[in-house]
């Protein structure tokens, strides 16, 4: 754990990071994705799914694609393609608690859409576990992997990257994180496959458990507002 020595800002990434990937929740969203492409382009179902999966890989979010080559609305996009039930999501307070005794400041950082980042943490029941939360929008639709997603979070937060820890599960992501300073965290992954991949942890909270026995951390953390 010595990458994580001194740090004291949490940002973790939401989907794949927070809960899994391989949840029903995603197909639903990837299904509403593709309708709504084929709609707003007017493609048929086959080409919208080549377009959402080419711009995801071209840009971190399908959505900056749209916009950008088909004048998509952002905001109707992301409403739209999150109108998902998340009756099928298990609330995990165990994770809150963990993420809730890290020493500093919890942050999510996630290419989705705010609305639907609030309406998962608070089915996980870990939402006060976090100081904040910046998403797509608050990045000006510049996602991740993008530098310039990163320095607008920082900006935005008031950290020093060096101070910092960035959870996730996409090794593009980690890349700019650990150029920026950041200590990297691969999540989903048994042993770091890069060199700016600091740890791996196959299970999130074995590896938060790790970290929290040892920092020997016993005292109760205090809530955001009594932090100020």
């Amino acid at each position: 754990m010595s990458a994580l020595a001194g740090r004291d800002v949490w940002v973790f990434d939401l989907d794949n990071t927070l809960y899994p990937a391989d949840h029903e929740v995603f197909d639903d969203i990837g299904e509403r994705m593709t309708a709504f492409i084929a709609r707003a382009v007017g493609v048929d179902h086959d080409a919208a799914l080549a377009l959402r999966e080419r711009y995801f890989n071209d840009y971190g979010a399908t959505v900056v694609g749209l916009v950008k080559h088909h004048g998509v609305d952002a905001a109707a996009f992301l409403h739209d393609v999150h109108d998902v039930s998340l009756d099928t999501v298990d609330p995990d307070p165990d994770l809150g608690r963990l993420i809730a005794h890290l020493p500093g400041r919890r942050i999510v950082f996630t290419n989705g859409g705010r609305a639907y980042a609030h309406r998962i943490l608070a089915r996980l029941q870990i939402e006060t576990a976090f100081d904040s939360v910046f998403a797509l929008e608050d990045a000006g639709l510049t996602p991740k992997p993008e530098r310039l997603a990163f320095e607008r979070l920082i900006a935005a937060a008031a950290f020093d990257p060096a101070r910092a820890v960035m959870f996730e599960d996409h090794l593009r992501n980690l890349e700019t994180a650990a150029d920026l300073g950041f200590a990297t965290v691969l999540v989903g992954a048994a042993s770091p496959p890069a060199p700016y991949v600091h740890h791996a942890a196959p299970r999130l909270h074995a590896f938060l458990r790790a970290v929290l026995d040892n920092q020997s951390l016993t005292a109760a953390p205090a809530s955001p507002s009594e932090r100020g």
